[in-house]
């Protein structure tokens, strides 16, 4: 569980957010995710989700005895670690936000934290990086996840291969935090169940040419190949490559390429290969298609969910703590997505902060079923998906 902040980073509150927790201006969450780069498909959708959260709680009059929240959006890049703390430093030092929704890929997450978020004292809620590594990282409490890690992933994409028959598979990951920590979960599971990892490789993001790379892969074998990068650059060259030489047919797809353009740039040969993200169905999905529909984004692309439900645990926080300075707000975080309390769910967010203002408690469902678990990760749930006719088609959770 978290602890209290520690006094250290609460004596490094930017001078900006303290202000706001004085009352004085709107309160400002920055938004920090790929808007360019290998997943800038997702970005504006994840974006679109935290908007939306703010909108319906201004629409009920604000936090903090009637503050308006702001949303300022800014770019990481996703595997821009330069762009990223940059972006976050100005995000803090200039436009003077009280809390960092993102960032959004694991290694440009794991720079800010360290470079950024720690030094400053910032609260930061990541909707989407993944990997494992963040789980144990150095933090001073200040950082959380309502995605899941990679190591239960991992574990379900092995279950999925096995029951459906496939004993051997070539694993490619990008180049980065992500793909290598999703990379030794998969395969730690699935030899772990008796499957062959016939190679695996990595592979750089942005490259014209993947040849050598399916080279290497066809040569090693395999009955499917596991890709795990990202829908906009490396692993979409990966399957492009793939398919063009013959080496492979089916896919297995992880989180990171999980989205409408990888089978509407890839074409009907992606038809029959499969994967999952992280994602709940029932009341909470249906709350959030409508919520989509309302404000102009999918609420079934990767991470909107979760992007909502992290802007809404910031709001809640600083609404229970009375403060939106994060050395006031940040140990109140864990408590709003965990039992005890009354239910929220999406649409809700109005009724969470009215219970929270007359002195009870919440326990925010929201979008993704969030539940933070251990260092303040969600335990989480999985979609798994389908390409059938050139969409992905959910066919179970998990």
């Amino acid at each position: 569980m978290k602890k209290l902040l520690m006094a250290t980073a609460a004596t490094a509150i930017m001078g900006a957010g303290a202000a706001y927790a004085d009352g004085h201006g709107a309160v400002k969450l920055g938004i920090l995710f790929g808007f360019t780069g290998p997943i800038e498909t997702l970005s504006p959708h994840m974006a679109g989700g935290a908007e939306a959260a703010i909108a319906e709680v201004n629409a009920a009059g604000g936090i903090l005895d009637g503050h308006m929240v702001e949303g300022i959006r800014a770019d990481s890049g996703c595997i821009d670690n330069g762009l990223a703390t940059s972006n976050a430093e100005k995000l803090i030092s200039s436009d003077g936000i009280s809390g960092l929704i993102g960032a959004d890929c694991s290694g440009v997450t794991g720079a800010v934290l360290q470079n950024v978020a720690i030094p400053n004292g910032m609260v930061m809620i990541s909707p989407s990086a993944t990997s494992p590594a963040l789980s144990t990282a150095e933090d001073n409490d200040l950082f959380f996840r309502t995605a899941p890690s990679d190591a239960r992933e991992g574990q379900i994409l092995s279950d999925i291969l096995m029951e459906r028959g496939f004993k051997s598979a070539a694993l490619t990951y990008t180049n980065n935090d992500y793909g290598k920590g999703l990379a030794e979960s998969f395969a730690s599971a699935y030899q772990a169940a008796g499957g062959e990892i016939t190679i695996s490789a990595a592979h750089e993001d942005g490259k014209a040419d993947y040849s050598a790379e399916i080279g290497a892969l066809a040569s090693a074998g395999g009955d499917i190949l596991v890709v795990a990068g990202y829908l906009d650059q490396g692993g979409l060259g990966i399957i492009n490559a793939s398919l063009d030489s013959g080496a492979y047919e089916q896919f297995a797809l992880p989180g990171g390429m999980i989205g409408d353009s990888l089978p509407e740039n890839v074409g009907p040969d992606l038809n029959g290969s499969f994967g999952l993200i992280a994602g709940v169905g029932g009341d909470s999905a249906e709350r959030m298609a409508v919520i989509g529909e309302a404000n102009g984004f999918d609420s079934t692309s990767s991470f909107t969910s979760e992007t909502y439900d992290a802007a809404a645990l910031f709001m809640f926080a600083m609404e229970a703590a009375g403060s939106s300075s994060p050395a006031d707000y940040g140990s109140k975080i864990f408590d709003m997505a965990n039992a005890p309390g009354e239910k929220i769910y999406p649409g809700e967010l109005a009724k969470g902060l009215e219970i929270l203002r007359n002195g009870g408690d919440i326990d925010y469902v929201g979008g993704s079923a969030v539940e933070l678990i251990g260092g303040g990760e969600s335990g989480g749930s999985y979609r798994i998906i389908e390409v059938q006719d050139g969409a992905n088609v959910t066919v179970e959770y998990r």
